[in-house]
């Protein structure tokens, strides 16, 4: 099987179960680390099809993004949604060996997390995190942030990294603003 073939059967098996540990993906399709890491970058970064979790398990995201399209325009801040949108997909670009940028940092987690853990059945609460992942991922891709890790119930959030807008500041408020649902 060569890689376009590998890449299509992770895809294909990622839409149905979701989540797929990469010890997993070693054994089904016989690859090495090289494969998975390609494969990471390939799914995570270039299509942004699936989001890493704790660097042990690949996680699905292409379907909510298609799902959830609708109910993006309708949140939107006032100033996105006037921004038009560019047809195709983005140029790609070279980064420069280094720059200087503002880097805004976000960390969200799920209120009152420990009181709900011990109100749910563990496969519960994991479904309930999960589903909470989910939805900042996905809010979190709309507004051109980069989830920098997945701690627990928590997510860091950057905005400014690893592409620099100019209000990055202001993108970062507005998600705060949609997960909390208080006034910026």
């Amino acid at each position: 099987m060569d890689y376009d073939e590998l890449v299509a059967k992770v895809i294909e098996l990622l839409q149905r179960e979701k989540r797929v540990p990469y010890r997993a993906l070693k054994r089904r399709f016989d690859v090495d680390d090289d494969y998975i890491e390609d494969l990471k970058i390939d799914l995570i970064e270039a299509k942004r099809l699936a989001i890493d979790e704790n660097n042990r398990i690949l996680v699905w995201v292409g379907d909510a993004q298609a799902v959830t399209s609708h109910v993006a325009q309708a949140t939107q801040p006032p100033a996105a949604q006037q921004q038009p949108s560019l047809p195709g997909t983005p140029l790609p670009t070279v980064p420069p060996d280094a720059e200087r940028r503002q880097l805004t940092v976000l960390f969200c987690d799920l209120v009152d997390s420990t009181a709900l853990s011990g109100q749910l059945d563990p496969e519960e609460y994991r479904d309930v995190v999960r589903a909470y992942q989910t939805a900042c991922t996905e809010v979190i891709q709309r507004y051109d942030g980069h989830i920098a890790q997945l701690l627990g119930d928590g997510l860091l959030v950057y905005f400014g990294y690893p592409q620099a807008h100019e209000d990055d500041a202001q993108r970062a408020n507005w998600l705060r603003v949609l997960l909390n649902g208080v006034t910026p």
